[in-house]
C-alpha cells in the first residue's frame, strides 16, 4: 500500500499484518540501513500478529527512494507523525503502540517527547542506539525523560551500540521504564551457536516480550 505524504516527503508504502482479533496495533519503523520488508522486520512483525497484536510497517522516505543516508531527522520524525496519523484513522477503537528496529525507534521517541498524542499508549525499542560503536555516551537519550508514556527497551548484551551498564543508568531514570535483556544477542539480536538459541527462537522471544507488554498495558 501507498500513502503520500506532502510534496517534500513525496509517498511511501506500508504494509498492514492483521490479527483476527487484535487487541491492540504496533507500528514498527526500520533500522536505518535496512527497509521494511528487511527479514527481520517482515518475520517479527508476523510474530507479534500471532500474538494477537496487529502490526504495521514502513517504509522511511529516504529508503523508499533508494538512498542509504537517513539524511535529516526532522523529516523522519515527520514521517512518522503522518504515518501515526494514517493508522489512527484506520484504527479509531483500537490502543496505539510506537516501536522500532534501531534508528527507527529512535525517531518515534523524538516525537513522541516533542508531542503529547493520546492515541499513542507506550513504546517499544528493538536495540535502542544509545551511542556509536565505542563512543560510549549517554547523549542521545537525554530526550527520553520527556516521554510520557511507558517505554520497553530490548537489548542484547552484545550491542555494540549500547553499554548495558548505561542502557540500565538510563532506564533506572525513566518514570514508566522496562528493561529486557537478550542474552549474547548483537545490536541484530543475532546470537553465537554457543547460546543454544536460533535466529527463529530470538525472534519468538522479541514477539512474545513485545505482545505480553502491550496486553499487560491495555488490559
Amino acid at each position: 500500500m501507498e500513502l503520500f505524504l506532502n510534496d517534500k516527503l513525496g509517498k511511501i508504502t506500508f504494509e498492514i499484518d492483521q490479527a483476527s482479533e487484535p487487541e491492540a496495533v504496533l507500528i514498527i519503523a526500520h533500522g536505518a540501513g535496512a527497509g521494511m520488508h528487511h527479514p527481520f522486520m517482515s518475520n517479527l512483525a508476523v510474530r507479534i500478529v500471532n500474538e494477537g497484536i496487529s502490526t504495521i510497517r514502513f517504509n522511511f522516505p529516504y529508503m523508499e527512494q533508494g538512498r542509504k543516508s537517513p539524511g535529516s531527522p526532522k523529516a523522519n520524525i515527520e514521517t512518522w507523525s503522518m504515518v501515526l496519523n494514517h493508522v489512527a484513522g484506520i484504527y479509531p477503537s483500537l490502543p496505539l503502540f510506537l516501536s522500532g528496529k534501531s534508528y527507527g525507534g529512535r525517531m518515534a521517541s523524538h516525537l513522541i517527547a516533542e508531542n503529547s498524542i493520546e492515541e499513542v499508549k507506550g513504546i517499544i525499542y528493538y536495540g535502542f542506539p544509545l551511542h556509536a560503536p565505542g563512543r560510549d555516551s549517554t547523549d542521545r537519550a537525554s530526550h527520553l525523560t520527556h516521554i510520557k508514556v511507558p517505554q520497553m527497551f530490548i537489548q542484547g548484551t552484545k550491542d555494540k551500540l549500547a553499554n548495558l551498564e548505561l542502557m540500565k543508568e538510563v532506564t533506572s531514570e525513566l518514570t514508566d521504564a522496562q528493561l529486557e535483556i537478550i542474552e549474547e544477542g548483537d545490536h541484530s539480536f543475532n546470537v553465537p551457536k554457543r547460546s543454544g538459541k536460533t535466529t527463529d527462537e530470538i525472534l519468538d522471544l522479541l514477539a512474545i516480550k513485545s505482545a505480553t507488554w502491550i496486553k499487560n498495558l491495555v488490559s
